[in-house]
């Protein structure tokens, strides 16, 4: 029987660790999301990280160094290059705007009266918002504070996000550095909660991460990529800018057709039907549809994660962590996905063993 003064010195070493290991969470919260995906960046480059070790004799904080300045190059600088040239947009935007707001907006294009059902009626109201320019402030000031409350929110959580992606950074040079030495205590860690299966489980987390990751950013660039020569095609300005946006949107479900449908307006506006056209077919066919085959295939390679739970895991993540919790979110649900899938894997085998085992001692002779 174990004594009272044993029991309690146990209850309050339990309660110490307790309070221990809630006081470091609240501590390591609001860097979470940060640490995530830094954890995320390193095991996504891990390779490079070693060539670079290879290639510099073996110092590894030299190559941890590189790494990140690599990381930094490939991640921050075309989100440095896409926020000043969107800046240089906006100013440009504003004095579109003041124009517009000066001189009333032009007259209908032609094509506007010949679409069918609304042609008229929307030539109508656009004809009369030109004559009457104070009914056209008006109506423009009922957009404007939704847009901008729109924008400063999106600004707030872009800026946030940024934020995050250049502490993950930071973290991910002692990431690189202490690298072998925080695998071998996952390792020990995993032995002494799984045992044996360990080294699967952690392989499973390691191609399920590399899924995810490879896939939403492959796509993310083929879509970018088709998007930038489709708008340098039909003569768009900042075609470049524009594909790197639709890289961003890639990430939204469904967002690239927020970007090239609204191109293919402004063509159409502009008078350039067939271009507008063209850019509204070559958004349709080929930077939304190669979504539907190519981020299944990239995701298919190393994780089964169902499509519904790819979308809980984008939206959630993203309302959980912000602009990191694109990645994050479904990186996660994928890795709980596919543990739960090994375990009930485990199981299985595990019974089927019983059973192999019951039936050769049932068929043995009785002595």
């Amino acid at each position: 029987m174990v004594p009272i003064g044993r029991r309690i010195e146990q209850a309050l070493g339990i309660g110490a660790l307790l309070l221990l290991a809630i006081g470091c969470t609240l501590v390591l919260w609001p860097f979470l999301s940060a640490i995530l995906w830094a954890g995320v960046i390193c095991f996504s480059t891990w390779p490079v990280y070693r060539w670079c070790e290879r290639a510099v004799g073996g110092y590894r904080a030299v190559a941890a160094a590189a790494t990140t300045l690599l990381v930094v190059l490939a991640i921050v600088a075309p989100l440095v290059f896409l926020v000043t040239a969107l800046a240089d947009d906006v100013t440009s935007l504003a004095k579109g705007i003041t124009r517009i707001l000066d001189q009333g907006p032009s007259a209908p294009p032609g094509w506007v009266r010949e679409l069918p059902i609304i042609g008229e009626s929307l030539a109508a109201y656009w004809d009369s918002l030109a004559d009457d320019a104070p009914a056209f402030i008006v109506e423009l000031k009922k957009l404007i504070g939704p847009v901008t409350d729109i924008a400063l929110a999106g600004g707030a959580a872009f800026g946030t996000g940024l934020l995050e992606l250049a502490l993950s950074v930071f973290i991910t040079f002692f990431l690189f550095l202490h690298g072998r030495r925080m695998i071998g205590f996952m390792r020990q860690i995993g032995e002494r909660v799984a045992g044996p299966r360990s080294r699967r489980l952690l392989a499973v987390i390691g191609l399920t991460v590399k899924g995810v990751v490879y896939g939403m950013i492959g796509t993310a660039l083929a879509q970018g990529l088709l998007a930038g020569i489709g708008f340098w095609i039909a003569g768009v300005p900042q075609s470049l800018l524009l594909g790197c946006l639709t890289f961003a949107l890639s990430f939204v479900p469904g967002g690239p057709p927020f970007l090239w449908g609204p191109v293919a307006l402004w063509l159409l506006l502009q008078g350039s039907i067939g271009w507008g056209i063209f850019v509204a077919i070559w958004g349709l066919l080929l930077i939304s549809s190669i979504d539907n085959f190519l981020r299944p295939y990239l995701l298919n390679q190393n994780t089964n994660l169902p499509v519904l739970l790819g979308l809980f895991g984008l939206i959630g993540g993203v309302l959980a962590f912000g602009l990191i919790g694109l990645f994050l979110g479904p990186t996660l649900l994928a890795v709980a996905y596919n543990l739960f899938l090994e375990w009930v894997a485990a199981e299985l085998e595990e019974r089927m063993q019983t059973a192999a085992s019951d039936q050769r001692l049932e068929s043995e002779p009785k002595t």
